[in-house]
């Protein structure tokens, strides 16, 4: 490695979050220097096709003129104000009321913060805040999913439920509950219908909401479709049950729209798609195509009316961040949806999806894939040892990892979750660009088969 290139100084001063350290002062940096489209390009000029929209969140891809226009107008009018004690800007105002106007429910107010996991984080606190203004603050407790992800924050990282979120920072927290994964794949019992497994799971959130005293149980948090568990797709069935349930015991319902909203799903909102009837949603992401950093969480009317009462109570509402609503990330924000509208591109992820599902679909015939799922514009492909026992491969093996690397030799950037490579590339692509996208994945399924191979490790070929 060179002294004193940018990849060396990366080594000696910047952490990466979810990285392995260790391996990060051996391999080093990936550089992206620059964006074209649904195409990054690295400090070496190699050209990806970025089928993961970078986080799940540059859906109009990596060079999208008008959003820079809109940030650079911002900046020249009012680079910067803040939303405490009464006080805005006219960008905050207008993509508050947008955000109302498509919202897929009838909402009331937009709370903006920065990140989707301060979104979240704040969810959890206005659940507690509504309980306590409605006289029921002993209804503190929060049900999640295991594999769900919500973010990284103190109370956002209780809410997911993955493992290395959790290990070594004394988390969750008291108080936050997880139940059985939505996934009929993985946690189907033999023999077992999708209905029934969607009748097993919601009768396991009822009892412990009965367990726990439903008169302790505050919310329920679950994204339409779990993203970096997997892009887990509810079986048919689950959110209507679990809907009835949490209606029954008077448990808020807080859709995680972070990565399913704003088109990913074939509609601007995962609610949509779902038919979900939810009092909060959270939003990030796409919300401003990941131009700037920004997060709104819309509340319904009731929430609002007794937020309202316990702030008189109180007298102010002691939340918020400094750059929540920030001007330039709400103008950028506003010009996104104006670009979805504009172009089509709500509409367009179902027509593109389908594509990218039937071409997907179509490797369940490729002995290394157990499960093809998604909606939209997201979707899973899960690696098995065995298509007919659904074996695993030996974790040790990082086989997902290994396929991720081959993608990205060869030009396509994926993400593996396990041995589960996520595509969901930007809203802006092509058909062409789908196609590509696929042909090389199917190459580094091929790579893959010899790296085994040159391992020794067969797979089970049984039907």
């Amino acid at each position: 490695m060179i002294a004193n290139s940018n990849h060396a100084r990366d080594i000696a001063y910047q952490l990466h979050p979810q990285t392995n350290f260790s391996l990060h002062e051996k391999i080093g940096p990936t550089i992206i220097s620059r964006g074209e489209g649904f195409h990054v390009y690295d400090d070496a000029g190699n050209r990806y096709l970025e089928a993961m929209a970078g986080l799940w969140c540059a859906a109009l891809g990596f060079s999208e003129n008008r959003l820079a226009e809109a940030a650079a107008k911002q900046f020249a009018a009012l680079p910067y104000y803040q939303n405490f004690a009464h006080r805005t800007s006219e960008p905050a105002i207008a993509l508050s009321e947008r955000l109302i106007e498509i919202a897929p429910v009838p909402m009331s107010k937009v709370l903006f913060q920065s990140s989707g996991s301060e979104a979240n984080d704040t969810a959890v606190k206005l659940a507690w805040y509504y309980f306590h203004a409605i006289g029921k603050p002993q209804k503190r407790k929060i049900i999640a999913r295991k594999r769900a992800y919500h973010g990284t924050s103190i109370a956002s990282a209780s809410l997911t439920g993955l493992p290395h979120i959790h290990r070594d920072f004394n988390l969750p927290l008291d108080g936050f509950l997880h139940v059985t994964c939505p996934h009929f794949y993985r946690e189907g019992l033999p023999g077992e219908s999708e209905e029934a497994f969607a009748d097993r799971l919601a009768k396991e959130i009822e009892d412990l909401i009965l367990a726990e005293g439903p008169e302790t149980v505050a919310a329920f948090f679950a994204e339409p479709v779990m993203g970096t568990g997997g892009c887990v797709v509810p079986p048919k069935g689950y959110y209507e049950k679990v809907q009835a349930i949490l209606r029954k015991y008077e448990v808020l319902f807080v859709v995680d729209e972070v990565i399913t909203g704003f088109g990913r799903t074939g509609n601007w909102w995962g609610t949509q798609t779902y038919d979900l009837k939810p009092d909060m949603i959270s939003s990030a992401k796409a919300l401003t195509a990941a131009y700037q950093p920004l997060s709104a969480l819309l509340l319904s009317e009731p929430i609002y009316q007794a937020m309202k009462e316990q702030g008189d109570k109180i007298g102010v509402f002691g939340h918020g961040y400094t750059y929540g609503g920030h001007p330039i990330a709400c103008a950028v924000g506003l010009e996104a949806l104006t670009l979805y509208e504009e172009r089509g591109l709500i509409a367009g992820a179902q027509v593109l999806g389908a594509q990218l599902e039937g071409r997907l679909k179509a490797l369940l015939d490729h002995p290394l894939v157990g499960e093809v799922r998604g909606v939209g514009l997201m979707w899973g492909i899960e690696l098995v040892r065995s298509k007919a026992t659904r074996q695993a491969f030996d974790p040790s093996l990082k086989f997902g990892l290994e396929i991720q690397r081959l993608a990205f030799e060869n030009g396509l950037i994926v993400r593996a979750l396990g041995d589960t490579l996520i595509m969901t590339p930007p809203l802006i692509i092509t058909p062409e660009g789908i196609d590509n996208a696929v042909d090389r994945f199917t190459k580094a399924l091929g790579l893959g088969l010899d790296l085994l191979a040159t391992k020794g490790i067969a797979l089970d070929k049984a039907a």
